[in-house]
């Protein structure tokens, strides 16, 4: 029988890498995507040492680079024909503006665009999946916050935030987009019977908001967190239990299912997002 496969990126630490090592404790073949060189090996170490009677590969790739993210889809297709889960779990916080060297803002092209990309790089092997898999138990689970439900929605005039950059408004933005892009795929994907939901996995004792501004900082450690494996939880549960495989588009907080940002509920903008990502990365890749 074949080794069911999962890619999970932002796997090289906190609930990115406990989702990669329970999946390889399960016997799945694992693909884990991480961008720190040194966390990066680390995690590959534990997550093979977890490894029961399946597979672990481990790529190294910055997504908010697009040439990065292709390479990354090409890696992942060199290693396998066929995905059954997806988990867009990379992303970070920023305190401050950087333009990459393709002409994006670095935390929208890290949070959306790169997962975007890879995501559509990757719907090949899905669908394959798909083919000779029950209904619904192909997914993706794209990792979202409720920053994403703290603004009022995405500016239209300045996606990129270019003319008045604020690194919190940034974050919320691309977490926005995260639950947006599971919509947009969820109506795509319906007929070949894949899955795609958005998780706010809670406040996780990691290291990720170390990159974000002091006022951020401050704010997020007045709130309560909970362990990685805790924080993990939801993320494994929607990428394999029965129960969510049964519908598509859902935004849930750990294992309940929640209303998001009324602006991803309009389809509209849902539509608007998927053409202007597919706009910006067009004009990265020359």
């Amino acid at each position: 029988m074949a080794l069911r496969v999962a890619v999970v990126t932002g796997a090289s630490s906190g609930i990115g890498k406990e989702t990669a090592r329970t999946l390889a404790t399960r016997g799945w073949h694992v693909i884990a995507l991480g961008r720190d060189p040194a966390r990066t090996a680390a995690a590959e170490a534990e997550i093979r040492a977890a490894s029961n009677g399946g597979r672990v590969d481990m790529i190294r790739a910055d997504l908010s680079r697009m040439a990065e993210a292709t390479r990354a889809a090409d890696g992942i297709a060199a290693l396998t024909p066929r995905i059954d889960v997806l988990i867009n779990n990379a992303g970070g916080m920023a305190n401050r503006m950087v333009v990459t060297p393709e002409g994006l803002e670095e935390n929208f092209a890290g949070n959306h665009l790169g997962p975007f990309l890879l995501t559509y790089r990757l719907l090949p092997l899905l669908r394959t999946a798909a083919r000779d898999a029950p209904a619904g138990s192909v997914r993706i689970v794209n990792t979202s916050s409720d920053g994403g439900e703290m603004i009022p929605g995405l500016h239209w005039d300045d996606l990129q935030l270019f003319d008045a950059f604020l690194a919190g408004r940034a974050y919320c933005q691309g977490k926005l987009a995260n639950v947006m892009h599971a919509r947009g795929l969820a109506s795509r994907l319906a007929d070949d019977g894949i899955v795609v939901h958005a998780l706010h996995p809670g406040t996780v004792d990691t290291n990720f908001i170390t990159h974000a501004d002091a006022t951020t900082q401050a704010h997020i450690r007045t709130r309560p967190t909970m362990s990685p494996e805790a924080g993990a939880d939801a993320l494994i549960w929607l990428a394999t239990a029965d129960d969510t495989g049964r519908s598509t588009g859902g935004y849930y907080h750990q294992r309940t299912q929640m209303p998001p940002n009324p602006f991803a509920l309009d389809d509209a903008n849902v539509e608007r997002l998927w053409r202007e990502s597919e706009r910006l990365i067009a004009s990265a890749e020359g």
